[in-house]
């Protein structure tokens, strides 16, 4: 089981923005008596993150006390009495087979330890590890700090008691780890995005639809309805009492005409010109600072609905 709640040590490795996000998260739900480590090895580390942190809380708001926070000067400082270890660091298969064989000669023994990589399997990152049962990725959807989503991507050697702490602890702390049952190029939330992705730059490329245009469909359509319910939800729905067999039925061959007339563009095949260059007249600099605030908005909504559905229905919380 995972530490007492009265006293939890977790360690960061990696100051990026995704680090400084889970960084925020941490500071804003560790327990009384609890301490965050951050290391990372850029030389003026110390005021990058102090300085930084504080950006990712609302404006309007109080950001957590961050006296507790440690900055470490070495990895093995960082790790030796952690109860969490999680690395945040570059996307660079070597950098983390040396890093995880180091943090393993000096953590303790039932240390979590786990990667926010966006890409890279468990499998390949343990290759120099004695012990692969420990190591377990933990992919966040960015910004991690705000959206719930955590993918758990075990590889073959991960141990299900690993797992299952990993889910204990962030369930414990409202957010969604869904467990990957196998390894696969770019995980799963990833997979779904980029498949949008690729049949937009098509479209677009193509001169069906503009950048802006693009976005406002999503916005206006299956954005606000996929934050309800997902494609299969959705779609089940949508086929009637019949569930999704009936919508099937009623337009299987339109979805069939969709499928088999996708676009297929890859990277590197001249669209990026015109795509790259309607973002930027579309766009400029995308506002962070708003688009986690009305994600914010919209992620309270969304549980203040559930609250109330479980309140009607107990039994469906289940």
């Amino acid at each position: 089981m995972m530490e007492p709640e009265k006293e939890l040590r977790i360690t960061l490795i990696g100051a990026g923005t995704i680090g400084l996000s889970f960084a925020a998260f941490h500071l804003s739900h560790l327990p009384a008596s609890s301490h965050l480590t951050i290391y990372d090895t850029r030389p003026n580390a110390e005021q990058y993150i102090r300085d930084n942190l504080q950006n990712f809380y609302p404006k309007n708001s109080s950001p957590p006390s961050i006296t507790d926070l440690q900055i470490a000067t070495t990895l093995p400082d960082a790790v030796s009495n952690a109860h969490i270890i999680q690395e945040s660091g570059p996307e660079n298969l070597q950098i983390k087979q040396d890093l995880w064989a180091e943090v393993e000669k000096h953590a303790k023994k039932d240390a979590l330890l786990w990667s926010s990589t966006s890409g890279i399997p468990a499998s390949q990152q343990a290759q120099r590890m004695q012990n692969k049962t420990r190591l377990l990725v933990v992919h966040p959807y960015n910004p991690p700090h705000i959206m719930p989503l955590l993918e758990l991507v075990p590889s073959p050697s991960t141990s299900e008691e690993v797992i299952q702490r990993t889910q204990d602890f962030w369930r414990a702390r409202n957010r969604v780890p869904i467990h990957i049952h196998q390894e696969t190029t770019g995980f799963v939330a990833n997979r779904l995005a980029f498949a949008l992705l690729r049949e937009a730059i098509h479209l677009v490329d193509a001169g069906v639809v503009s950048v802006a245009e693009l976005d406002g469909i999503v916005e206006s359509s299956m954005g606000p309805r996929w934050a309800v319910a997902g494609p299969f939800k959705s779609y089940h729905a949508g086929g009637g009492p019949a569930g999704l067999e009936g919508f099937f039925k009623n337009i299987g061959e339109t979805v069939q005409g969709c499928w088999s007339d996708a676009g297929n563009v890859n990277v590197g095949d001249g669209w990026e010109g015109k795509v790259f260059r309607q973002a930027r007249e579309a766009y400029g600099t995308v506002d962070v600072a708003e688009r986690d605030r009305i994600t914010r908005r919209l992620l309270d909504v969304l549980e203040e609905e559930k609250g109330r559905k479980t309140l009607a229905n107990p039994s469906a919380s289940q």
